[in-house]
């Protein structure tokens, strides 16, 4: 089976300014990886090629070995960092409307998540709190049947303990032969989740490591070589 990600010296130019500059990168199935990096890394640059929201300047970006395209939308489950849902919908007008748009979506995982919450299906989303809003976001997110999840910022701007319920959320709803690509700032609240790191520093990798790698050879905390190579 080949990787779900596969980037082959992708780079990315807005102008004379360089976003991603000759990445290669293999990001094989069942695990969750981070995406980590400071702002103007190129953490958005790389979610939105993968997404097939931006074209590469050069080089290539393949999901399950097809570059970006209507088939890889069928098996990426993509959360953006911003809300992406008409908020004067209902929550069970947002539902139907996924289980008709998207043919691996579980109806019955979505409902079932929403029930553990107590979100009124009768709400409207304008109505519902920040963290609210971001946990019905998600949910409908990891209610798809997906080979690769890419989470952008699901944690940002939300509670403690509303966090805690969203990184419940991502390791309970999720099939192990799946993988999940996670950006956040956020990350002593997100390591113990990770399977591997991926820190970009000026379009290029800094550090591609599993955190059991960090934790031996490093004998640091992932949080903690984080600021050290970012100088935080």
């Amino acid at each position: 089976m080949r990787p779900i990600l596969e980037c082959q010296k992708l780079t990315k130019k807005y102008g004379n300014s360089f976003a991603l500059s000759d990445l290669t990168l293999t990001l094989e199935r069942g695990q969750i990886a981070g995406l980590l990096g400071p702002n103007g890394s190129g953490k958005t640059t790389l979610i939105k090629l993968a997404n097939g929201l931006l074209v590469p300047t050069d080089g290539h970006i393949l999901i399950n070995g097809l570059a970006p395209c209507a088939e890889t939308k069928k098996i990426v489950s993509y959360l953006p960092d911003r809300s992406f849902i008409n908020e004067h919908m209902k929550v069970k007008e947002i539902l139907s409307f996924y289980e008709d748009f998207y043919e691996n979506f579980s109806t019955e995982r979505a409902s079932g998540m929403l029930d553990s919450l107590g979100i009124d299906r009768d709400s409207r989303l304008q109505a519902l709190s920040k963290g609210t809003k971001e946990k019905v976001h998600l949910l409908l997110v990891m209610s798809r049947v997906a080979d690769l999840y890419i989470l952008d910022e699901p944690i940002g701007g939300v509670d403690p303990a509303a966090r805690d319920y969203i990184l419940r959320t991502i390791l309970t709803n999720y099939d192990g032969n799946a993988t999940i690509l996670v950006s956040t700032h956020l990350i002593s609240d997100i390591e113990n989740v990770l399977d591997r790191v991926i820190f970009l520093k000026g379009g290029q990798f800094a550090l591609n490591a599993s955190v059991d790698e960090i934790r031996t050879q490093y004998r640091k905390s992932v949080d903690t070589l984080f600021r050290e190579v970012f100088k935080c």
